[in-house]
């Protein structure tokens, strides 16, 4: 009989990718980890684990029983669930990235509150080059993230719900006299750059975008944090390239929109595999339903 713990044990090393990865990730000694997972391969009587130099990989059966097993862990918890009766309840792992926090999370946790009192909903920010990565880990239960991220993996067991639709607009400080109409980034290469932490979704759009242009942006500041940058922006030191979503309007800044339209789409993801707890569905649902800013599109 397959030993759930253990499956989680395979399931954390498909996705973070070391035995020592996993032991600090679960709080283990990296031995315990492997001899737990030396008892999986003698429960299931199949090779798992192969080692390459120091390190181990999964072998194609291993990698197979890994998929499955979220599958089987997701199940588990829907049992469980359904044990406890019908309504939703339990707690639900939300992650988001940093400017749908306000504008979808915090909403929907707050109308689940109301409508389902046993149902928690634990928000976690987290960026898109992060969130899918967390979600097929179990760290997070859905993610709401962008489909518009080069380096994202989403594939067929992930199901994606389309929230919104978000512009990219050129950010600069309110008291700058800018030509009118939308930005042409081109005219802006000399200009200092706020930009976002390396490899992060909006680093890697930024950069793409204003070689495309035909240069390299100068990096003035480099911050994960969107009040940070506007805050940066607001006192004169830098432009910033953000979404739409991430203009917060208490701070005093201009906003154009670009001559080449660039837009991100916001989704919703999930797990796809096996019947899906009621709490889950009740948190998609509910994030389908927030009302939605003017400055983004529904889809």
């Amino acid at each position: 009989m397959l030993n759930p713990w253990r499956l989680r044990l395979l399931s954390r090393l498909a996705v973070l990718g070391t035995v020592r990865a996993v032991a600090q990730d679960v709080n283990l000694s990296a031995s315990t980890v492997s001899h737990q997972l030396a008892v999986l391969e003698t429960e299931t009587r199949t090779r798992l684990l192969e080692r390459t130099g120091r390190r181990v990989r999964l072998t194609p059966a291993g990698q197979k029983l890994a998929w499955q097993a979220r599958a089987i862990l997701d199940h588990l918890d829907a049992v469980e669930a359904e044990l406890r009766g019908d309504e939703p309840a339990g707690l639900v792992r939300l992650g988001a990235f940093q400017s749908s926090l306000h504008t979808f999370a915090v909403p929907a946790a707050r109308r689940l509150a109301e409508t389902f009192p046993r149902l928690e909903t634990e928000l976690a920010e987290r960026e898109p080059h992060e969130s899918v990565r967390a979600l097929r880990a179990g760290d997070s239960d859905v993610v709401i993230t962008t489909t518009d991220f080069a380096d994202l993996p989403l594939g067929p067991d992930l199901e994606i719900i389309r929230l919104a639709t978000d512009p990219i607009v050129l950010v600069t400080a309110l008291d700058r006299a800018d030509p009118a109409g939308p930005a042409v980034l081109a005219d802006y290469a000399g200009e200092p750059w706020a930009l976002d932490i390396p490899h992060s979704y909006l680093a890697n759009l930024t950069l793409r975008l204003c070689r495309e242009s035909g240069f390299e942006p100068r990096a003035a500041c480099r911050f994960s944090n969107y009040l940070m940058t506007l805050q940066h922006v607001e006192a004169g030191l830098s432009i910033a390239l953000l979404p739409g979503l991430a203009v917060d309007p208490r701070y005093r800044v201009a906003t154009k929109p670009l001559a080449a339209p660039v837009t991100r789409t916001i989704v919703a993801v999930a797990r796809r595999g096996s019947p899906r707890r009621a709490a889950v569905n009740a948190v998609l649902a509910a994030l389908r339903e927030v009302p939605l800013p003017a400055t983004v599109e529904p889809v």
